[in-house]
């Protein structure tokens, strides 16, 4: 077939890795897909133009929204033209052309416009449309699923998927969902490489804490006390005790072990209650379970979230089977509502929305951006571009009088706003853009009148301030308004823009942007990434740029490590790649990479700050970091971090096991040398003892070395429970390999890949998959995170033992990753694989009598429980 695309072709020299992704054009479409991953930057449009120009067929490209759409025709005209434009362009999905650029929203409005899904598909085959472009293909929701997936299946059609953020931390289901209709990653641009190549600016996240005010503070001291108080009169209550001891599930387990088994989580709940309250555990019972009597058990301590699930089935999930306890039930369930942990039938221990939302809007965030702009301020003088994103504009503020300033009690545009101009004379180039409010000040309006191309606006000095106006502007010009004020900002008339991510989170251009604040509080993967990634841009007319971007957090000061908001900072730092504050820094993702400590105090919170703000500062080590640190690497690779340290409790315990073990070994040692050679040794020193002496001294000793010699026992085994694991994390990862090769998972060629493993720092051990693809390393890194995992419900375990261990009555469990666990053939290559680089260990079939008794003893009390949080999986720049 003739290319459609031949009067087009891209008028400028190829960046090097672009150059290096389109090389490989032919091998990657040769599935009739092409998935891309590139950050903000990168010149992601213009790669997906030239692909579909290669592929050379009428094309559907789809965006997210309509500023995005209408950036991929521009991008077209002005990258891939001469001086003719390119005229078979529609952006009417009703009326395709050569190429017609949509949106997702269009696209499943057209699909919901027939009468049938036949006829959608044979719109498409009439238009012979063969290529379908998926513009930052992680938006993709579920209402699109459908009709994007319909249209796969019904022809064999070219997919071009990019994105800059997959939803890896979606829901497995999401997960599956997204490769099924984009295919496997095909190649990857990441920042590194475009920071080396000066297409992206050298940045650095900071994060900036504040305390809530005293009013929060006691709400939230007071909604915990409230908790704390419930629990230990609840613990008291003879009606309590009564109605657990008197359950099904603890009188007669043997009865209802259906019930039991798919829910274990209770029935263990159950258990660590009344283990709390004083009621010793049932050997007896916990014996039908696979748990011998010989088998050495402690049950948790009764945390909030153990009392919760226990909570949430006694008045949810299992409460129909309490009607003898209806009454008491009833009575527990208003107390609990009336400390507002009980609503929409979801016990919540932990913290209901309101105090969620208390910290996350907190006053105490507007003090936060004052210091940052002002510390920016200092540091970059008349060079300052900073954007202040947030999530809401809040109007009832906008009349909000100086004085009155400090009683507002929410965070939003225009709170900002007020906060800033009162907190410096110097505020003439602050402006607001939202999509219904834009303020200047008024000293700029000639600026807005020359900018404007003729366009008329009318100026509404602020009730509060009459040296700001209110811009407004007719229908026809609301849409200019947002180019005008962003010439503004490029040229630094305004030097501070506060807006909407709604507004100006993605797909807004403003490359000069070398401070952003993130006021906004929605944590996922994606949204973070994109509003993060205005400020990273290249600007051509300020080529050494350096970025700071900003995230706030509220800490709890009653949690320990910090709270809520600290982690869904973690949670949005999943998608950062960036450089670590360490005295060497290397390029990673996560959080950890910043330095703050794992436990925050509220009273070391300005302190840190005053460092934050101090680093900050040194623009130049920021870029002098990134050059250290890109070096000669040439790719991210995902790998498995497991780190002892990162559960305290953890490694202490490890080191007292250890500690316990070596001293009982020189006491153990020295009785029996002390007992056995008493007499010689008592000769040695002229010291005369009679036989009957001796004796009685000799079995003392014996008894003793027999006592010490049980705790050495103990000890051993604990160290052994605790200190080994780690060092197999290479076996492990060979067992998948090796299973992933056999099952055809694997594409590349075996001889090519390797598992990596090596202990970097502080007990960290590291495993990942060397010349793999993304979607293999990504596939190798779940599965052996599933492997490491505590136990949930899988369908096949294995028991890893071995002739010592057996004979100290130690036993690990281990699940088959689900994806090797399907069938009884798939969990048998698995196990074959195991034997040969794990040893020992038996293949248990968990949907029978026996495998479900071995699965509850593994999830109650197996030893990777204590593994939770430990493992993570991390990028970094190799």
């Amino acid at each position: 077939m003739p290319n459609l695309f031949n009067a087009l072709n891209f008028q400028f020299p190829w960046r090097n890795y672009q150059d290096k992704l389109l090389k490989n054009f032919d091998a990657h479409i040769e599935d009739h897909h092409f998935h891309v991953i590139a950050p903000p930057g990168s010149g992601k449009t213009i790669l997906g133009i030239e692909i579909l120009r290669r592929i050379g067929q009428k094309a559907l490209v789809l965006a997210p929204a309509l500023t995005i759409r209408d950036q991929w025709q521009d991008r077209l005209q002005t990258f891939f033209t001469d001086d003719k434009p390119f005229e078979d362009v529609s952006l009417d999905i009703k009326q395709p052309s050569t190429v017609t650029f949509s949106t997702y929203q269009s696209l499943h409005s057209f699909y919901k416009s027939f009468e049938n899904e036949a006829k959608f598909l044979d719109f498409f085959k009439i238009h012979e449309i063969d290529t379908l472009v998926l513009d930052e293909a992680h938006h993709l929701k579920n209402t699109w699923w459908t009709c994007l997936m319909a249209l796969k299946k019904s022809n064999p059609y070219f997919i071009v998927a990019l994105t800059a953020t997959p939803p890896y931390d979606s829901s497995r289901l999401e997960v599956n969902k997204y490769f099924s209709l984009c295919g496997e990653v095909d190649d990857e641009i990441s920042v590194p490489d475009l920071i080396r190549e000066k297409d992206l600016s050298p940045h650095q996240d900071f994060v900036y804490l504040s305390k809530p005010y005293d009013s929060e503070l006691n709400y939230i001291s007071t909604y915990r006390d409230n908790i704390s108080q419930f629990k230990s009169r609840i613990l008291d209550d003879e009606r309590f005790i009564r109605l657990l001891e008197q359950h099904r599930l603890y009188e007669d387990p043997l009865q209802h072990t259906d019930i039991l088994y798919s829910n274990t989580a209770f029935f263990s709940s159950i258990l660590i209650t009344l283990n709390a309250i004083g009621i010793p555990t049932d050997r007896d019972k916990l014996e039908l379970l696979g748990i011998r009597k010989s088998d050495r058990i402690q049950l948790p301590d009764l945390n909030n979230e153990w009392f919760e699930i226990l909570l949430q089935n006694l008045l949810v999930t299992d409460r129909e089977n309490l009607e003898q306890h209806e009454d008491y039930l009833l009575e527990l369930e208003k107390e609990l509502r009336k400390l507002h942990v009980f609503e929409k039938n979801r016990i919540n221990l932990s913290g209901n929305e309101t105090l969620y939302k208390s910290l996350a809007f907190s006053p105490s965030k507007l003090e936060s951006i004052v210091e940052i702009v002002n510390a920016e301020r200092l540091a970059l003088g008349e060079a300052l571009s900073c954007v202040v994103l947030t999530d809401y504009v809040r109007k009832e503020f906008l009349n909000t009088s100086s004085e009155d300033t400090v009683s507002i009690d929410k965070i939003g545009v225009l709170p900002i706003f007020h906060y800033i101009r009162t907190s410096s004379p110097n505020n003439k180039d602050l402006a607001v853009l939202t999509g219904t409010i834009v303020i200047v000040h008024h000293s700029i309006i000639h600026a807005v009148s020359a900018y404007s191309g003729g366009e008329s606006y009318v100026y509404v000095p602020l009730k509060s301030d009459n040296d700001f106006v209110l811009v407004k502007a007719s229908n026809k010009s609301s849409k200019a308004i947002v180019g005008i004020i962003t010439r503004l900002f490029e040229d630094g008339i305004i030097k501070v823009l506060i807006g909407t991510k709604a507004l100006l989170g993605e797909g807004w251009d403003a490359p000069s942007i070398n401070s952003l604040i993130l006021a906004s509080f929605v944590g996922s993967f994606v949204s973070s990434n994109q509003m993060r990634g205005r400020a990273i841009r290249r600007d051509a007319n300020k080529p050494k740029k350096i970025s700071n971007i900003w995230h706030l957090a509220c800490i709890d000061p009653t949690d320990k490590y910090g709270g809520k908001e600290i982690e869904l900072l973690k949670r949005r730092f999943e998608a950062f790649v960036g450089i670590t504050n360490t005295k060497i820094p290397f390029i990673t993702d996560g959080f950890e990479r910043l330095g703050i400590p794992e436990k925050i105090d509220a009273a070391e919170v300005d302190s840190l700050n005053t460092m934050t703000i101090e680093r900050s500062g040194k623009r130049n080590d920021i870029n002098i970091q990134w050059k250290n640190s890109i070096g000669s690497g040439s790719k991210l690779t995902r790998q498995l971090q497991l780190q002892d340290f990162k559960t305290p409790e953890f490694k202490a315990q490890r080191e007292v096991y250890f500690s316990k073990a070596s001293s009982l070994v020189l006491i153990e040692i020295g009785l029996i040398l002390f007992t056995f050679f008493f007499g010689t040794i008592a000769a040695a020193l002229s010291i005369s003892v009679n036989k009957d002496l001796l004796a009685v001294i000799k079995f003392i000793g014996l008894i003793i070395a027999v006592f010490f010699g049980y705790k050495l026992y103990k000890a051993t085994i604990y160290y052994l429970r605790h200190g080994f694991l780690h060092k197999r994390l290479k076996q492990m990862g060979l067992v998948i390999l090796e299973t992933m090769d056999d099952m055809r998972i694997l594409n590349t060629k075996r001889s090519l890949v390797t598992v990596d493993s090596e202990e970097i720092h502080n007990g960290v051990v590291t495993c990942s998959l060397k010349g793999a693809s993304n979607y293999e390393e990504a596939f190798f890194l779940k599965t052996l995170t599933e492997l490491l995992e505590p136990i949930e419900s899988p369908r096949y375990i294995i028991v890893g033992t071995n002739f010592f261990k057996k004979g100290l009555n130690i036993e690990n469990f281990y699940p088959v990753p689900e994806v090797f666990g399907k069938n009884k053939k798939d969990a048998q290559l698995f196990y074959k694989y195991w034997l040969r680089f794990m040893g020992m260990g038996k293949l248990v079939f968990t949907r029978q009598p026996e495998g479900r008794r071995i699965m509850l003893k593994a999830r109650l009390f197996h030893h990777t429980n204590e593994l939770k949080g430990n493992l993570d999986d991390v990028t970094v720049w190799k």
